[in-house]
């Protein structure tokens, strides 16, 4: 008789549940932004200097926008749920995130001076989701992380399967 079994996913640490709702809450400030900024809400929008450069950013770049932050919350929303998807997830996220930042620096537009705050804080956004990608991987190669629905369990044999 060959039974099929999947690998049992391990317990969850106690840092899943730590790195997965700080990476929710500091990836939901940025979708909130994201919405907001979309959205163009007056009371928030109207604190923001590089107003206009925002509202001309090309349409492919406020798409790489939308999958860095939503994409971040997806990711760590996944982390939490063990979900292993959290690991293209974030993959994607961080790397829509370099898309925007390269544009970003290296436009005319305005929205990052060189040096200065800008720099920094998008150097704290890309250790972030490098970080949370890291760390979803390692979760997931340590098979705390898996990819069916319900946890990973013994899986019964086919009743009329070729080996029956």
């Amino acid at each position: 008789m060959n039974e099929r079994v999947s690998p049992i996913r391990q317990q969850a640490p106690w840092h899943l549940w730590l790195v997965g709702t700080l990476g929710l809450l500091w990836n939901s400030v940025g979708a909130f932004d994201y919405v907001m900024t979309q959205t163009r809400n007056e009371a928030y929008v109207e604190r923001f200097e590089q107003l206009e450069a925002l509202g001309g950013l090309p349409s492919w770049l406020v798409a790489f926008w939308a999958l860095a932050v939503l994409g971040g919350a997806l990711g760590a929303l996944s982390l939490l749920l063990r979900k292993r998807f959290a690991v293209p997830v974030l993959l994607v996220s961080l790397l829509s995130m370099c898309v925007t930042a390269i544009h970003n620096f290296s436009s005319t537009s305005g929205l990052y001076e060189t040096g200065g705050t800008g720099a920094g804080f998008v150097a704290v956004i890309f250790l972030i989701a490098l970080g949370l990608w890291l760390y979803a991987r390692t979760m997931a190669v340590r098979g705390v992380l898996s990819w069916d629905r319900g946890g990973a369990r013994p899986l019964t044999p086919r009743a009329n399967g070729p080996n029956s």
